[in-house]
């Protein structure tokens, strides 16, 4: 007998797993479908920012910026363990925007969304410590606001595991090659390692990512659909460049901006660049001219100047935006875009463009499209999991946790309860030393975690949780990671 659902949803980024929690919190029937890992394209390689864009103010739109602002506070209340406060220094530098320009820009970035979990905008000397150490003689003024950081991946994990919770059926490596139309609905095909099977849904959202356009080529043949703009975007991961928690945002001559901020305690993450892409969106590697451009950045501002060569590591991703065609990548639309085909009673909503910060709203304004499911709006103010927490207490909490657990040392138990939220006793379960966690893998890697992430947040290989449920990869040495590799093989 084929399965029925209520909403299939094709794509496991962002878009697709806010989409999956918020119908399965309304009683719909949802199974989700991704090719490959949760986050495993473009929700991960994200300069790992929930803000409201201060730029695009630039390019008057409001809307986006005010609902973003809006959605930075609430998502920091929802999610307090995977996103944080983070502050940015903003140099004046003389031949480029004004500082007229930039006091009005971040008096309505403090304004428009109502800003109340955050400190507003103030004017820091640039020659006073730390920054006259850090940044460049000629930089005397800038400002600093804030803006949050958040664990990107994570943010789609938890969600996916929030609608698995809720009901929802959630299936990575599984790809949905085949569907066709009726009067009553959908009849997909899906391929996973298992072989193929059909599925019914009344309703498609085509979340793909970059492969959105090829969804709707599948399902509404001798059409054509070409909706996106890839651009891609690139970062470099280098030791730390300079001392303190706080990031910087250096203006370009280009008009464009590019971060250096402080990442995994060891390192600085700079980003990030915009490239029209026009090649295979499962391949994406940063190239040679876009490493020159972040170093060439960051060594105007700098002090200390870097190479492309002293980078340990990096990052792109291709953003699917939605083509308005702007004649440049930078000031392309990055607000979402819906495109709803009703044909015969069988709905195929289709979303280009989005971001992580308006994530949940954008999920919101899907179900509305499609008529809200039979369900109310819910997401506001419920807590991913392990995020009921107070995001003015985070301290507080951590400090628990290394009361229950002050044999794990505390720079493993940060990096558990910013993972872990209040589910960390899920990780560590009832140990009462290391030696109850199971074999040991590196850092402070255990086996009790492998069989969590295994268990509990879809993870199926090293890369899975090296890179993505966390950044491990960064800490741990080569040895360390073949025994991971070596362990999920063994499963």
């Amino acid at each position: 007998m084929i399965e029925t659902y209520d909403l299939l949803i094709i794509g496991g980024g962002i878009n697709g797993v806010g989409i999956a929690r918020d119908a399965a919190g309304r009683g719909a029937r949802v199974l989700l479908v991704e090719k490959d890992d949760l986050a495993s394209h473009t929700s991960s390689a994200s300069t790992k920012l929930i803000h409201g864009g201060l730029r695009y103010l630039e390019h008057f739109e409001f809307r986006l910026v005010r609902e973003s602002l809006i959605e930075r506070e609430r998502l920091l209340r929802i999610a307090p363990h995977i996103i944080w406060p983070l502050r940015f220094v903003l140099p004046h530098d003389a031949g480029l925007r004004p500082k007229w320009m930039l006091r009005l820009g971040l008096f309505l970035y403090d304004n428009l969304g109502g800003r109340k979990l955050l400190p507003g905008t103030r004017t820091v000397d640039l020659h006073a410590p730390p920054h006259g150490q850090i940044l460049d003689d000629r930089l005397v003024k800038g400002f600093e606001y804030s803006d949050c950081w958040v664990q990107d991946a994570r943010l789609v994990v938890l969600s996916a595991m929030d609608a698995r919770e809720r009901g929802a059926d959630i299936r990575t490596h599984t790809e949905c090659t085949g569907l066709k139309r009726s009067s009553d609905g959908w009849t997909a095909t899906l391929r996973s390692e298992t072989g193929e099977e059909n599925v019914k849904a009344r309703i498609v959202v085509n979340a793909a990512g970059p492969w959105v356009d090829g969804v709707l080529d599948t399902a509404i043949p001798g059409k054509s659909h070409r909706n996106l703009r890839l651009v891609k975007g690139s970062h470099l991961i280098f030791p730390k460049l300079y001392d303190g928690r706080h990031a910087y945002i250096f203006q370009n001559r280009d008009n464009r901006i590019v971060f250096a901020i402080p990442y995994e305690h060891k390192f600085t993450l700079v980003g990030t660049t915009d490239m029209l892409f026009e090649d295979d969106p499962n391949s994406v590697e940063i190239s040679d001219s876009e490493a020159s451009y972040l170093c060439d950045a960051v060594n105007e501002y700098l002090r200390r100047d870097v190479s492309p060569q002293d980078a340990v590591w990096s990052y792109a991703g291709v953003r699917p935006l939605y083509d308005d065609h702007s004649k440049s990548n930078s000031t392309v639309t990055r607000d979402y875009v819906f495109e709803l085909d009703e044909g015969g009673g069988a709905p195929i909503l289709s979303i280009f463009g989005g971001k992580l910060t308006t994530y949940r709203k954008l999920a919101e304004h899907a179900l509305e499209k499609l008529g809200g499911l039979g369900g109310e709006a819910w997401t506001a103010d419920t807590p991913l999991p392990g995020g009921d927490i107070d995001p003015a207490r985070f301290d507080s909490f951590f400090a628990e946790c290394m009361a229950s657990y002050p044999w794990f040392g505390p720079e493993g138990v940060l990096r558990l309860a910013r993972a872990y939220g209040t589910r960390i006793d899920r990780v560590l379960g009832n140990a009462r030393g290391l030696e109850d966690l199971g074999a040991h893998f590196g850092g402070d890697l255990y086996e009790a975690e492998l069989e969590y992430l295994l268990r509990e947040e879809f993870a199926r290989s090293a890369e899975d949780v090296l890179w993505r449920r966390s950044k491990l990869g960064l800490h741990l040495d080569k040895a360390a990671q073949r025994k991971v590799t070596e362990w999920f093989a063994s499963r």
